[in-house]
């Protein structure tokens, strides 16, 4: 007796495939049904003792504080600005030698001081103290030089403060790779 055959295909292999895709069709069910259990828990955690007006109501709410937010950034911003522009022009470096003026008095009592800012410009103070008294002279820096000649203090004085940021850098730079720290600014 012939099997009767579907598609060229025997009965008995039909079946079994039938079968098989009825298992696997189960399981994508069992899947899908679990997934939507879990997708219908944050739905009502989302939800719950909330109207959806309600919750357009918070998400209205969060847009306007987004709004201050972003317009106190502009403002902060804006007055970063005008605060760097301000430091600009405020000092920043100085450098200090301190000498003997007269080769007379020990301690080396006499100095001179550089106070400078960014643009390498303020004065340079020059204080030489002998027995007879103190004698104070300042002198104004413009870009690092002055139109009143300078005296090898104060040319020392004024390159230290020119090179106090390179100084710190140096100090702060490491050579072992193991002490290097990843700073994010």
């Amino acid at each position: 007796m012939d099997m009767p055959t579907i598609l060229g295909l025997n009965l008995k292999t039909v079946v079994i495939i039938l079968m098989i895709s009825v298992v696997l069709l189960l399981i994508l069910l069992i899947i899908m049904m679990n997934k939507m259990s879990i997708i219908s828990r944050k739905y009502e955690a989302l939800m719950s003792g909330k109207k959806g007006a309600d919750l357009e109501k918070v998400i209205r709410i969060r847009f306007k504080e987004m709004d201050k937010v972003k317009a106190n950034a502009k403002r902060v911003t804006k007055e970063h600005k005008e605060i760097k522009k301000h430091l600009d022009s405020c000092i920043s470096k100085y450098g200090l030698v301190k000498y003997d003026a007269f080769n007379e008095m020990a301690g080396n009592l006499s100095f001179a001081i550089a106070l400078l800012n960014e643009k390498n410009s303020g004065i340079v103070i020059n204080s030489m103290h002998s027995r007879e008294g103190c004698y104070t002279y300042a002198k104004e820096i413009i870009e690092g030089e002055s139109f009143i000649p300078l005296s090898e203090e104060e040319k020392e004085a004024i390159n230290r403060a020119k090179t106090i940021d390179e100084e710190i850098k140096e100090m702060t730079e490491y050579d072992d790779p193991d002490l290097e720290f990843d700073i994010q600014e």
